[in-house]
């Protein structure tokens, strides 16, 4: 009887093929990872605009690094929370809207930034980058918007509710 070896070129290509499935999946998995990290982190993006800004003014004003942290921690901080104050007592629609704007703004402006730099490595063309990153602002601009939307507690008169008020349909009549 005469064995036959397995060609390790038939072996060779399967792996390669394999890996490069793999690869191609894992890399649509961690694309997808980061955008929903990009979408996430958008709306906190004042407030750590903020707290950057006042973290570097205090440590170019000679509070030391330790210092510096507990500062832009104390302003991004205080910024979620005077939103989340003015979004609880607020009731109006439009100051809430103008407030989600504040907020939405800087969220476009950094899915505008991370858009143009993932497509300054994927296309050479300086007008579909462009396209791409007003494309992505947008894209990352609403999803801030509805995201602050979403977090803020309803307006009273708006929505469902079930009281004692509210007639119930019993289960044994029809219209009587």
């Amino acid at each position: 009887m005469v064995e036959e070896e397995a060609h390790p070129l038939i072996f060779f290509i399967t792996e390669i093929s394999a890996m490069l499935i793999i690869g191609i999946i894992l890399s649509f998995f961690g694309l997808g990872v980061l955008l929903s990290l990009l979408f996430t982190l958008a709306v906190y993006a004042l407030p750590f605009f903020v707290a950057v800004t006042a973290g570097m003014a205090a440590f170019h004003s000679g509070a030391g690094v330790i210092g510096a942290i507990l500062v832009a921690a104390l302003a991004g901080g205080a910024t979620m929370a005077i939103w989340q104050i003015v979004f609880a007592t607020v009731r109006s629609p439009a100051i809430r809207a103008t407030v989600a704007l504040l907020y939405a703004v800087p969220a476009t402006i950094a899915g505008y930034s991370a858009m143009h730099g993932l497509a300054e490595l994927s296309m050479p063309s300086t007008t579909w980058q462009m396209i791409f990153a007003v494309i992505g602002a947008i894209c990352v601009g609403c999803a801030a918007f509805a995201r602050l939307a979403m977090m803020a507690p309803p307006v009273i008169g708006q929505g469902f509710s079930v009281s004692p008020a509210t007639p119930r349909l019993s289960h044994g009549t029809r219209g009587s």
